[in-house]
């Protein structure tokens, strides 16, 4: 029994310290539970995260489709700028980076320093530039050869003389038709050219010219007369009644004329002989007749306005020719002076110089 007693005595101890491990699987179970319980938790969280950024990325993506500007705003302080000139991502107040496009030129800043790309020709060039001191520049494009236009020469101040021929191109008139005798020197014309517009021929030395200009003619009689119509509305000679010594006896009209030209221009030198011929048409605007003399030793005068059966519409052949200052004109009309058997068939010229071209 004794033997029984110790027996027991030692074999209780060692149950109790093999039982005490067996306790230890549980709590390695519990561990890796709480583990895999963590792992996920934190997978479901990043995955939440990951669907949220998604849902961000697509609401951005939904709001630049349908904003009508090309501003996109990725948070409240971070803006991304899409012009024509290039793009601009901003931080705050701040310009962190800009891409700017113009032309053949790309140039990417980066803070205050950034990097020009010119695409040229000869090749590419990429140089690193200093923004702040360019800040406001534009990018230089590489020069190329301008194509030289067509420039016409109508536009100026004209001053010339005017007379008129015959049907058989005679400066003399007929006998019956001498009250008509101009006094050339004294009879001027004046143009005043106010606009012209060319059209170069695929060439800066040939094309068509045209424009605008008015024309003042005046007439001065050679003799002591004037011009009146008569009870049958034919164009004769007038003289006052009682008039001493005629002064002076003047026939004015006025025109707005346009020219069709074809101009060829020449070189010389560092400038042109320009060369042109063509139509030129006249509308009729204002037409009188002047007359001073003397009545008993008392000076008087005459202006009577009138249509004077002039053509209210005519045409006519004109040429040019210049070089430097020196410009020279001739217009001759086609169109009788006076319409159809309303006076002397005569067709009017002049002929002048350009004092000052515009």
């Amino acid at each position: 029994m004794i033997a029984l007693l110790i027996a027991g005595i030692l074999i209780i101890p060692l149950y109790a310290q093999e039982a005490e491990p067996a306790m230890e699987p549980e709590t390695s179970e519990v561990q890796e539970i709480e583990e895999v319980q963590e792992v996920e938790e934190v997978l479901e969280v990043e995955e939440v995260l990951e669907v949220e950024d998604v849902e961000g990325i697509e609401e951005s993506e939904k709001e630049w489709a349908e904003s009508e500007t090309d501003t996109i705003i990725v948070d409240e302080e971070m803006k991304v700028l899409n012009a024509p000139e290039g793009t601009k991502i901003t931080l705050g107040e701040n310009e962190v980076l800009i891409i700017e496009e113009s032309g053949d030129t790309v140039r990417v800043k980066l803070g205050s320093k950034g990097i020009s790309i010119v695409e040229t020709e000869e090749g590419t060039a990429i140089n690193i530039v200093d923004m702040e001191e360019q800040e406001g520049d534009e990018p230089e494009a590489p020069e190329k050869p301008g194509k030289k236009k067509f420039k016409p020469h109508y536009a100026g101040f004209e001053v010339g003389l005017n007379n008129y021929f015959t049907p058989g191109f005679q400066m003399s008139l007929p006998s019956d038709e001498l009250f008509m005798d101009l006094n050339t020197g004294r009879s001027w014309n004046f143009n005043v050219n106010f606009l012209e517009y060319g059209l170069g021929l695929g060439t800066d030395k040939v094309g068509l010219v045209t424009g605008l200009g008015l024309e003042w003619t005046n007439y001065v009689f050679d003799d002591q007369n004037n011009i009146r119509k008569n009870d049958e509305g034919v164009i004769v000679e007038y003289v006052p009644v009682d008039a001493g010594n005629i002064v002076k006896s003047k026939f004015n009209m006025t025109y707005i004329t346009a020219p069709l030209l074809l101009e060829f221009q020449i070189p010389a030198g560092k400038k042109r002989i320009h060369i042109s011929g063509g139509l030129i048409g006249g509308v009729k605007i204002a037409s009188n007749t002047k007359i001073k003399y003397e009545i008993s030793g008392e000076k008087s005068k005459e202006k009577v306005k009138g249509d004077y059966n002039l053509a209210p519409l005519r045409y006519g052949v004109t040429a040019r020719i210049g070089y430097r200052a020196l410009n020279l004109y001739a217009n001759y009309y086609l169109t009788p002076l006076f319409g159809e058997n309303g006076g002397p068939e005569l067709n009017p010229f002049s002929i002048g110089l350009c004092l000052i071209p515009f």
